[in-house]
């Protein structure tokens, strides 16, 4: 079926009944019975481009219906019944699955037809199969009536070529006859299946780069062995919610193409599958307590992009880490956005980039990586400090001046998402309260890191870092019918923009506030207006223009909420952490385990609403399972004095983690329901030291 009608525009597709396999540079999307359809998203996209835009299943000319699906990093498996087959009666004697499986440059897909019947089985399946080089962003915007390329068919099987890929289809059965028809191509495989067996035929498409794009990154699954983590807890959704996520996070892994033995986290599947500086940060920074090797690799791949000159079409500047690395040039056709591949449009992933580094540091990271990246550091510190604060006033801003990229350049995107407490837009340039609050972090990190580098500067970064919270502090606060709270950020005029948001949940945990500061911060991203039963909204339910189904103005968004969740357990605010942390995994089960980017707190039928558009998986939501981790064990890491310092909160009850990472070494732990800690395993000379408090 087609997506649009006649004189409709093109609208952005939906996904969240999509099913969805991913394995680095390439993920599949179909509907529930494992289904591509024509003139939909579906698909299997490699590098960007759909180089498979239909395979539809039939069995003697009827497709099976649907029963089960479901979908995990690189796998999927999908069971129908063909009705029309095997014993007369009401209960079906003929299943047929199909297993997905995607590997680096190929796709499988094994058909099995299982019989129950009390007779020999028949058939035919037909496999129809095209595929039309669409660009992702076109999918995106909703064009999705591209026609079929021309196929060539040969006695091996079928082929056809884009731009970029040539694609080539094979079957390993005798094949009765391989054809062409408006729709692409087609093959007829014979069954026959005795009672009570099970016959199985597998089609492979694979596909191979023609030419080089700018960003040929290959699957990096490989990189990581995450086998050994496993949790057991009372709850019994954090342990499953956590597998998933493992999965999912290991085949969003990239290896950078210019030094292959680094990888990094890709944002998300289908529409940000490649590195973002913000995501790919963020992700990395919540996998650390299981190792600093995504953490390195994402490090050392945005440094090499980091920016060397000024370039106003770009938003390149010196020191400048980007926003996001594409394969082609980005175009939004519905929206007339235009992306350059390599496209610095960001006011924040300079900071996370120093806090990831400095974080990596207390997880154990060898110095001498750090020492390699000394130059990225100073270069990142000289734009948090220089470029990064473009008015004298001292704050980190951002104003897209080419019309064409981000209006909103920091993790609220979109265009309306900084809005005052009345709903109206704010007008730029926008100083972000939560940036302010990672460049304290970054500074206060790079001060550290100075130190232990034996580099001049230290206690001018000191400096530099108590000025900017000084002024964020002076600045930011704000007195509405919600109460004494921190803005969203400032505008243009230098007016603090009054909307209540999440964004004030990222300040906490940076060192920027005052104690009692903190606190009031805490109550108030936990109250009502923003922490509802599944999440924290990114907008209050008390501000002009709230919609809990917006992008940025009333959702939920996974990775926001674990962060929120972390952070107030880094300031000590336990029970308050638990609050979110619980309420995070309470979604966790409507969505397969497999959180999406955003989604609605609007409860229907007892569980969070989807946002229709959203990606699935995507890194830092998935990443956010191990975030529950570590507001569950209070987890604080000073590798330089090999101690571990737990603070366990409770929020799941006794709980058994194993698998972590610090110092070089493995950690298992035991959490007694009383909060008490068995070591089970740790590096020799380090210390587990626990603060027990009371609480949750």
């Amino acid at each position: 079926m087609r997506d649009r009608q006649a004189g409709r525009p093109p609208r952005q597709p939906w996904l969240h009944e999509l099913s969805i396999v991913v394995n680095g540079n390439a993920t599949a999307l179909s509907d529930r019975s494992g289904d591509m359809e024509s003139g939909t998203a579906h698909g299997w996209f490699v590098d960007d481009r759909r180089v498979l835009s239909r395979l539809v299943l039939e069995v003697d000319g009827e497709r099976p219906s649907p029963v089960a699906g479901r979908a995990s990093g690189a796998t999927g498996a999908y069971s129908t019944s063909a009705r029309s087959l095997g014993d007369a009666g009401a209960d079906p004697t003929v299943q047929v699955v199909r297993e997905r499986r995607l590997a680096p440059g190929s796709l499988h897909e094994t058909v099995t037809v299982a019989s129950s019947a009390a007779c020999t089985v028949r058939c035919v399946l037909r496999l129809r199969f095209a595929g039309d080089g669409a660009d992702i962003a076109s999918v995106k915007s909703g064009h999705l009536d591209a026609p079929p390329l021309p196929a060539r068919l040969d006695g091996d099987g079928v082929s056809w070529s884009d731009e970029w890929h040539r694609t080539t289809v094979t079957v390993d059965a005798a094949a009765t006859s391989y054809d062409n028809d408006a729709d692409g191509a087609l093959v007829d495989v014979p069954v026959v299946v005795e009672p009570g067996a099970a016959t199985s035929v597998t089609l492979v498409v694979r596909v191979e780069r023609v030419q080089p794009s700018a960003f040929d990154a290959d699957p990096g699954a490989d990189a990581v062995d995450w086998s050994r983590v496993r949790v057991v807890a009372d709850d019994p959704r954090l342990g499953p919610t956590l597998q998933q996520s493992l999965a999912d996070l290991q085949h969003l892994l990239l290896h950078d193409p210019a030094a292959p033995e680094d990888v990094f986290l890709a944002a998300g599947t289908p529409w940000y599958l490649t590195l973002f500086g913000r995501d790919s940060l963020w992700a990395a920074r919540l996998t650390l307590p299981l190792g600093t090797d995504v953490a390195l690799g994402t490090l050392r791949t945005l440094a090499r992009r980091q920016g060397r000159t000024h370039d106003p079409v770009t938003g390149e500047a010196p020191g400048k880490i980007p926003h996001e690395l594409r394969r082609h040039v980005y175009l939004d056709t519905t929206t007339g956005m235009a992306l350059p591949q390599v496209y610095y449009g960001t006011v924040d992933a300079t900071a996370l980039w120093v806090s990831v580094l400095a974080e990596a540091v207390d997880w154990g990271l060898d110095p001498a990586h750090v020492h390699e990246l000394t130059p990225a550091l100073r270069a990142a510190v000289g734009w948090l400090t220089g470029d990064g604060q473009p008015d004298e006033d001292g704050l980190l801003k951002y104003l897209d001046t080419t019309g064409a990229g981000l209006a909103n350049q920091g993790w609220k995107d979109s265009g309306d998402s900084i809005r005052w407490r009345d709903g109206h837009v704010a007008d730029a340039p926008i100083a972000l309260v939560e940036a302010q609050a990672y460049a304290v972090a970054a500074l206060d990190g790079a001060a550290r890191l100075y130190g232990l580098l034996g580099i001049d500067g230290a206690d001018t970064l000191v400096t530099q870092a108590d000025r900017l919270r000084g002024r964020l502090r002076d600045r930011f606060w704000v007195d509405t019918d919600a109460g004494h709270h921190l803005a969203i950020a400032l505008d243009g005029a230098g007016h603090a923009v009054d909307g209540l948001a999440s964004n004030m949940g990222h300040v906490l945990g940076t060192g920027s506030l005052r104690a009692d500061e903190a606190a009031l911060v805490a109550a108030t991203v936990t109250g009502d207006e923003l922490l509802d039963e599944f999440g924290v909204r990114t907008f209050g339910t008390g501000n002009g223009g709230f919609n809990p189904i917006g992008y940025h103005t009333g959702s939920i968004w996974t990775h926001d909420t674990a962060i929120v969740a972390v952070n107030l357990a880094r300031d000590g605010f336990v029970d308050h952490a638990v609050r979110v942390a619980r309420s995070l995994l309470a979604s966790s089960d409507a969505f397969g385990r497999r959180w999406p980017e955003l989604y609605s707190g609007v409860a229907f039928a007892g569980a969070p609403t989807p946002y229709p558009a959203s990606c699935r998986p995507q890194a830092w939501s998935a990443a956010s399972a191990i975030a529950l981790l570590t507001v569950a064990l209070g987890l604080r890491p000073d590798a330089t004095t090999r101690t571990l310092h737990l603070r366990p909160a409770r929020a799941f009850g006794a709980l058994r983690v194993e698998g972590l990472q610090f110092a070089g070494g493995r950690v298992d732990l035991q959490v007694g329901p009383g909060g008490e800690v068995t070591v089970l395993r740790a590096p020799d000379g380090v210390r587990v030291e626990v603060d027990v408090t009371p609480g949750s």
